[in-house]
């Protein structure tokens, strides 16, 4: 049986080999026909202490690593944008419009 890959968002990596990654999933309620979001936190084992909060991950199932800890990083989720995450890339762009409208208006 294949095991589950679940993407999500690193919220702490307080522990040690530890991360608690929240995981949200999509779907239509079956009487209003809406879209619902849920979330779920997943304590997954990090043996490297590479991932930071803020980081997009994927975990996979694995055998219990402790009471709570049964996913682990998946090794190729744990290159990425460094710690930053969705916050500088917002920044960057923000940085990147206002030197253009400052040349546009003639300031700098």
């Amino acid at each position: 049986m294949p095991k589950r890959v679940l993407q999500g968002v690193v919220v702490s990596d307080k522990g040690d080999k530890t991360i608690v990654v929240k995981v949200e999933r999509r779907f239509t309620h079956p009487v209003l026909k809406k879209t619902v979001r849920r979330t779920k936190n997943y304590h997954a084992h990090d043996e490297g202490n590479v991932a930071k909060v803020g980081q997009v991950v994927q975990i996979e199932e694995s055998r219990p690593y402790s009471k709570t800890k049964t996913w682990k990083l998946v090794d190729g989720a744990s290159e990425g944008e460094g710690g930053g995450g969705l916050l500088s890339s917002v920044a960057e762009t923000v940085g990147a419009a206002v030197g253009k409208a400052k040349a546009a208006v003639g300031l700098s």
